[in-house]
């Protein structure tokens, strides 16, 4: 998977996404070279400043009166709901649906009923109904929930998707495991909110039951520290800046997204993204305090211990 692509693979229920949409946000009607030219030229001057972001608190700051929710922190994928699936089609879903499997057969408890946490567009969520599982989808995002209910309204007895937070997860009924993927929980930038998820995940698996999910490695947050990264489609061209601000282990992303209209107008919209990096030692403590057992990490799509060489790692473990 090219790394442009990896960086849409993140969770899609969080609580640390600004969107806005500024002033001089939209473009006038002219040829994509033209937008490709002056998204180069931007790349070739922000890869000089990259290491420096003088700029970036301003920026964020002027962005962040466009947060819808403020007051809460919560935003939803406004802008990359409609094309999030498009800049995503190289994640091997699939594959990840097979290793996931592979995880739930180390719980005695047969898996029938499933929660997707942070389900975003719904592609796992799909992937695992037409596999038998009875899912029900949860994301905090009106938008990639819109997104999910067009794909799954093809399945006869279609998932249920309810719109809440990961902190804030409540389920009528107890499911016999629970998924969250593509680093979903690095978006929880606040330590606190992961430990309340992880309370809420223990009370909404039954005993016995699986909870799988994934994160980015500290160092592979690290090292995307200053990268500014172009993704192009069709109809669709994104341009990311990151900076990973050590003293509070946060990686921070500015998110350029063009997107063709049918008047053949080059429309821009701006996000801002947030993500907090975890060490090992301190999910397993949290994960331990709300009531898991049998522990394990794993290397990205791999059954084997995960090391240090690992950009991204799965941990499995059993509700008690």
């Amino acid at each position: 998977m090219s790394s442009h692509c990896q960086l849409f693979s993140w969770a899609k229920s969080s609580p640390s996404v600004k969107r806005g949409c500024s002033f001089m946000r939209f473009l006038p009607v002219f040829s994509f070279g033209a937008v490709y030219a002056a998204a180069a030229k931007t790349v070739r001057r922000e890869k000089m400043r990259a290491r420096h972001f003088t700029n970036f608190a301003l920026s964020a700051k002027l962005y962040g009166i466009f947060a819808e929710r403020k007051a809460t922190g919560m935003d939803s994928y406004e802008a990359l709901a409609a094309s999030y699936d498009e800049l995503t089609e190289d994640v091997e879903y699939e594959k990840r649906a097979d290793f996931v499997e592979k995880l739930f057969l180390r719980a005695k408890r047969p898996v029938r009923s499933l929660l997707d946490l942070a389900c975003g567009t719904g592609t796992m969520t799909e992937l695992f109904a037409r596999r038998g599982y009875t899912v029900t989808g949860v994301d905090y995002s009106p938008e990639m929930l819109a997104q999910a209910q067009q794909k799954l309204a093809a399945i006869n007895s279609p998932p249920l998707l309810l719109c809440q937070s990961m902190p804030q997860l409540r389920l009528l009924d107890s499911v016999d495991a629970a998924i969250c993927c593509l680093d979903s929980i690095n978006y929880l930038t606040r330590p606190r909110d992961v430990q309340r998820t992880f309370n809420r995940l223990h009370d909404t698996i039954a005993p016995g039951g699986s909870l799988v999910f994934d994160i980015h490695a500290v160092s592979k947050m690290e090292k995307l520290d200053g990268e500014v990264l172009l993704d192009e489609r069709e109809d669709v061209f994104c341009l990311w800046r990151t900076r990973y601000r050590k003293n509070v282990k946060m990686l921070d992303y500015e998110v350029d997204l063009f997107r063709l209209q049918p008047d053949g107008a080059w429309e821009r919209d701006f996000e801002e993204h947030h993500q907090r990096a975890y060490t090992v030692e301190e999910l397993t403590a949290w994960l331990e305090e709300a009531g898991f057992t049998a522990i394990r990490t794993h290397g990205e799509l791999k059954l084997r211990r995960a090391n240090e060489r690992d950009g991204r790692i799965y941990f499995s473990c059993i509700r008690k």
